[in-house]
């Protein structure tokens, strides 16, 4: 691992719960470290699977996938009428998420990744938002991470390893005097990536989130991600939801309007191949 990886995932996990903007100054490796610079050493991280991050997508363009499939006979293709929207609005040129017309500015953006997942659009420029810690990025600073060679590090950035050393330890002694399926309840400012909760108690953590918010009965997902990723990760949790709702323990009802949501909070729910994302919570019973 370069020296200015090393940097960064150093203040990355000075931060409450491992995350942070991306444009927070305390979270750039060195006052001399440029944001491009910062954002390639992200992108790093981010392929190696230690940081995660949400992004959002400034240009982008058609791909030749893309083009098959306007010219194909699109009805016989899982395409929602915003899909095609977008492919049609980038057929001639890259263009700009402003330039696609009849979709609600909040809910571009889901759709433009859910596209590029499928290889129908190829992003030109995009924008990373926020960053966190990874449960493989946790799991590799206790155990694979040995930097060599002879270099300075601030008493900080050690300082920030010590502190997060030694959360790691106090979890895993913790978990060890409880059942395997017991989610350990960890300080508000640390994640427990020691133990991962059951479906049983991912329901409960729904219903004391909902009580704790108020949010009567209609809890949007992303205060679930807040405070179960770490240590689940993201499809681990999708799939705890799914197996619920299945149990008609739980619905999950899409967002219609999302004036009231920032971009990352719409980011955060499911996304689904007609109408809005899956975003909100509601326990049954």
């Amino acid at each position: 691992m370069q020296l200015i990886e090393l940097k960064f995932l150093l203040k990355l996990i000075g931060f409450p719960n491992y995350r942070a903007k991306i444009t927070d100054e305390k979270l750039k490796p060195s006052d001399k470290t440029s944001a491009i610079e910062r954002d390639k050493v992200c992108r790093t991280l981010g392929e190696r699977g230690i940081v995660d991050y949400s992004r959002e997508v400034s240009k982008f363009k058609i791909d030749l996938t893309g083009k098959a499939l306007l010219k194909s006979n699109t009805t016989e293709v899982a395409l929602t009428n915003e899909q095609l929207k977008v492919l049609q609005a980038c057929e001639k040129e890259a263009i700009p998420p402003g330039k696609v017309k009849g979709i609600a500015a909040e809910e571009r953006q889901s759709v433009i990744q859910d596209l590029q997942a499928k290889g129908f659009i190829k992003v030109e420029k995009e924008t990373i938002k926020e960053v966190w810690l990874t449960n493989q990025g946790h799991e590799y600073l206790i155990e694979e991470c040995l930097p060599s060679g002879n270099t300075t590090i601030s008493l900080n950035l050690l300082k920030n390893y010590l502190i997060f050393l030694r959360k790691a330890t106090q979890s895993s002694v913790t978990n060890s005097t409880t059942q395997p399926s017991t989610l350990i309840e960890a300080p508000s400012n640390s994640p427990n990536f020691s133990a991962k909760p059951d479906d049983e108690k991912i329901l409960e953590t729904i219903k004391a989130l909902d009580e704790e918010i108020g949010t009567e009965n209609y809890l949007p997902i992303f205060h679930l991600r807040q405070k179960l990723q770490p240590p689940l990760s993201r499809d681990e949790l999708d799939q705890a939801l799914y197996r619920l709702q299945r149990q008609d323990k739980i619905d999950i009802s899409s967002l219609v309007e999302a004036i009231h949501y920032t971009p990352e909070q719409i980011q955060a729910g499911i996304p689904q191949d007609s109408a809005g994302p899956l975003f909100f919570l509601v326990v049954n019973g």
